[in-house]
């Protein structure tokens, strides 16, 4: 959803105890629904009608206001990274699987069928035959490949284009060491047929394959550089009519291939960086979905409150591109002089590693030890006794007061006990995930939300040539264990998976800080097809207004 996929109240630094203020909302919204009688009853402050008198009147039924934290969307989602833009790419564009709404297992979407060969390694897709773009075009197993090529071209640098490397020759493809797309290992041997070649069985592909990195484009969109000029020949189940930047109007897509089950007309998804602003358009009755920053004291309902831990992890990591910090046993050593206990101190949802854990994944031991003495002995192993010819140390952070928090924590530990310089370097919110791109640095934070229910989401970014590899990370045998995890399934590829994991704390590489939480308010009794889950998504396809009955006394209009 790394590139950073976030949300902006889980992309700050410190996001986990922000979770914990969230998390005491919602036990404060639990027992205030326990005090009254009806939670539409519930009096409104100020000036503000009844909260049942603003809702949505009966012939709006078909129309749904959003709110996302955040700016203007990149609506080429080949360069998009950031939560609020997958999430609003569920209504616009549709690849072969899409994500349930509640358990986020992929279900079929423009794929009618396939077939898995006897090695596991070529998937046999055939599309569907109703799949077409909002102008009536037909979605051609032809666009799939257009658009990946497009998204693993060496002057693209797209994001998510490191995950196709499981694809034959994908990776060799996307770093120019092949000039010839017709060797990476997807063909089309007819508009309806869909053949991709793996370097290795993936029994979780489907899975990745609902990302939206891997939809279709329309012929018309694949060489222009720039979707913001016209509305994009989308074909998912809406589609742009108006677009003003941070405000976008869509409109159902009559030749969506399963429209029949889409409820909603009309879609208003807005982009807003004040927490009040998008607090007062929920207390209107405008926006029924807020995902993001509130002002939680003027909000008027909290019976819509949802918080939840989700698969993500938020994280500090050491760059390992450039020297002396390319030695891990610096970075180790980094690591193992910093105050844990402190740093972690009241976060609701403390993580000790990298992966949050899931069922069947092998546990492993986290990063919760400050063994000075062992510190001090690895400086001294690799030349630099008591910090002696180290080079200044710059910790990057957003202007948040958790952030500076855990900077101060880390900075004093590392100049006290280690005899390192440090520096902390504050940059904007808007300008600080690009300026991890640049190398003026050595210490940065990001919050990673998993883009699939699987252990890769979260280690194919360390990998020495993902695009998503901030950090610069190359290590031979973390390369090593991940290759070997292709080509193995169930148990022992996740245990090699977890190998891969504690490689990169013991190395020093990740310094993981907290699990992350997602914050929507929305009346699940009011909307039906949202449902609380690991990722975060909800497939705009899936909402619909439930049968709404007045309170006594209260007219319809």
């Amino acid at each position: 959803m790394y590139m950073q996929k976030i949300h902006k109240y889980n992309r700050l630094p410190g996001g986990a105890v922000l979770m914990k203020a969230y998390v005491n909302i919602f036990l404060s919204a639990v027992l205030l629904l326990g005090l009254v009688s009806a939670p539409y009853a519930e009096e409104s402050k100020g000036d503000s009608p009844p909260f049942a008198e603003v809702r949505p009147s009966v012939r709006d039924r078909d129309e749904l206001t959003v709110v996302f934290s955040g700016s203007a969307p990149e609506l080429d989602f080949r360069k998009a990274f950031i939560a609020s833009e997958a999430q609003l790419f569920t209504a616009l564009y549709e690849g072969l699987f899409s994500y349930h709404p509640f358990t986020m297992e992929p279900v079929p979407a423009l794929a009618q069928s396939w077939e898995l060969s006897q090695d596991k390694k070529q998937w046999t897709f055939k599309l569907r035959d109703g799949g077409k773009y909002w102008n009536g075009d037909p979605v051609k197993s032809g666009d799939f490949r257009a658009a990946w090529i497009s998204l693993l071209d060496p002057g693209r640098e797209s994001p998510y284009s490191s995950l196709f490397d499981i694809i034959v020759n994908a990776r060799e493809y996307r770093l120019g060491n092949i000039t010839d797309p017709g060797e990476v290992g997807i063909e089309t041997p007819d508009d309806s047929t869909l053949i991709v070649r793996l370097s290795s069985p993936a029994a979780f592909f489907p899975a990745m394959l609902c990302h939206h990195s891997f939809a279709p484009v329309h012929p018309s969109l694949v060489d222009n550089e720039d979707w913001s000029l016209a509305p994009p020949a989308s074909n998912g189940p809406f589609y742009i009519t108006e677009n003003s930047g941070d405000v976008l109007v869509m409109a159902k897509n009559p030749h969506y291939w399963d429209a029949r089950r889409v409820a909603l007309n009309k879609l208003t998804v807005r982009f807003l960086d004040d927490a009040e602003d998008a607090t007062a358009r929920w207390n209107s009755g405008e926006a029924r979905w807020i995902a993001g920053d509130i002002d939680y004291d003027s909000l008027t309902d909290r019976s819509g409150i949802h918080v939840n831990a989700i698969f993500a992890t938020h994280y500090y990591f050491i760059r390992s591109a450039k020297e002396p910090w390319s030695d891990h046993r610096l970075r180790t050593a980094l690591s193992l002089s910093l105050p844990w206990e402190k740093i972690r101190e009241g976060i609701y949802l403390p993580a000790k590693t990298l992966i949050y854990p899931i069922p069947g994944y092998p546990t492993v031991a986290g990063l919760d030890t400050t063994d000075l003495e062992q510190a001090k002995k690895l400086l001294a192993e690799a030349g630099y006794e008591e910090g002696r010819g180290l080079p200044e140390l710059v910790i990057r952070i957003t202007p948040s007061r958790e952030a500076e928090r855990i900077a101060a924590l880390m900075a004093s530990a590392w100049m006290q006990e280690l005899g390192i310089r440090v520096k902390v370097d504050v940059v904007p919110y808007n300008q600080y995930f690009q300026s991890l791109k640049r190398s003026n640095y050595d210490v940065g934070s990001t919050t990673w939300i998993g883009d699939f229910a699987d252990p890769y989401t979260f280690l194919q970014m360390w990998r020495r040539d993902s695009n998503l590899n901030d950090a610069g990370y190359s290590d031979g045998d973390y390369e090593t264990l991940m290759d070997r995890s292709m080509t193995e399934e169930g148990e022992a590829r996740w245990k090699t998976l977890a190998e891969a994991e504690k490689m990169l704390l013991d190395r020093g590489t990740v310094l993981p800080i907290s699990y992350s939480s997602a914050l929507n308010i929305i009346d699940t009794a009011e909307i039906d097809g949202w449902y609380v889950n690991a990722l975060d998504i909800h497939p705009f396809k899936h909402l619909s207004f439930k049968a709404f009955r007045p309170l006594p006394g209260v007219a319809l209009n």
